[in-house]
């Protein structure tokens, strides 16, 4: 499946970021975090996929998420964070607020 753009549009319609650029963020934060570069990130990509994704893995993810893209996530918004895609939504929803 082709990661399709972001419909993240200024008011010119060029989009400002991309689905695939997303991912490729996540994944070299994923591969950091985890010290693991065979790491391949799905939309379905969860905790239970990863060893070693814990508490203190999660926190560094989001602090590196947060550094990365510039954003802020609010401890409620956390707790909806339980795949790669719900981590990809809510940067494109965060990042297009900015826009």
């Amino acid at each position: 499946m082709r990661i399709n753009q972001l419909f993240m549009t200024t008011s010119n319609s060029n989009p400002l970021i991309t689905d695939q650029e997303i991912y490729g963020k996540l994944t070299a934060i994923f591969h950091e975090i985890f010290e693991d570069r065979t790491i391949v990130l799905r939309p379905e990509t969860s905790e239970a996929d990863i060893a070693g994704w814990d508490s203190f893995s999660n926190a560094a993810l989001i602090a590196a998420i947060e550094k990365e893209f510039a954003i802020k996530f609010r401890t409620a918004e956390l707790q909806e964070l339980h795949d790669v895609s719900s981590f990809a939504e809510m940067i494109r929803a965060k990042l297009q607020r900015l826009a």
